[in-house]
């Protein structure tokens, strides 16, 4: 129904007339489709991702930082989602992705159980800075972008905003994860989201 666009008494299928992008933007007034957050009272990218099935996640005490790893392009939540969706899960893993802009883009559902921290996604919420970190370094409006976020969801969840409770994934399993740049700007990250708290 999205790439329909009613013109004068007919319709018109926009997959022939215009690219994907340029079809979402006629859909969404400014474009973006990026609106605030009444949780979180930020402006985030919905991407009404459409999922397998879920589980709610009943706990909330943790913050896992991620990063992409193997690309270093600026991918989309949509892009991640089909990977996920490839590999057999419900959809993407992350609850949240950072774009290299900054901008936050809705994944999975923030109450549900995500697919992004073995043996502690019970009670984490999954964040994606997009990028591959172990040769890049994230963009300031990415680093922007998650201190906010960040404070949202402590704000929210009610959890502390300190290396207690955001970690990088590298912290609870054997991996990279969230590469060596994202990882040593962690302290820092954490310092910014405590003021912004």
């Amino acid at each position: 129904m999205k790439n329909i666009i009613c013109m004068g008494a007919g319709a018109v299928l926009t997959q022939e007339l215009w690219p994907q992008a340029q079809a979402e933007a006629a859909w969404n007034a400014d474009g973006s489709g990026v609106r605030r957050d009444a949780k979180l009272g930020l402006p985030i990218r919905e991407t009404d991702l459409q999922f397998r099935s879920l589980e709610n996640r009943t706990t909330t005490d943790g913050i896992v930082l991620h990063h992409i790893g193997g690309t270093n392009r600026d991918v989309s939540a949509e892009e991640v989602h089909q990977w996920h969706l490839n590999n057999g899960w419900s959809g993407i893993g992350y609850h949240f992705l950072i774009r290299k802009d900054g901008t936050i883009e809705r994944g999975r559902p923030m109450d549900m159980l995500g697919a992004h921290c073995y043996q502690h996604n019970w009670h984490t919420i999954g964040v994606n800075v997009v990028g591959n970190f172990m040769e890049a370094v994230p963009t300031s409006a990415q680093m922007e972008s998650a201190a906010e976020l960040l404070a949202a969801l402590c704000r929210f969840y009610g959890i502390n905003p300190d290396r207690e409770h955001i970690k990088g994934h590298r912290e609870y399993n054997s991996t990279d994860c969230p590469g060596r740049s994202l990882y040593n700007m962690l302290d820092g990250l954490v310092e910014d989201t405590a003021e912004l708290y």
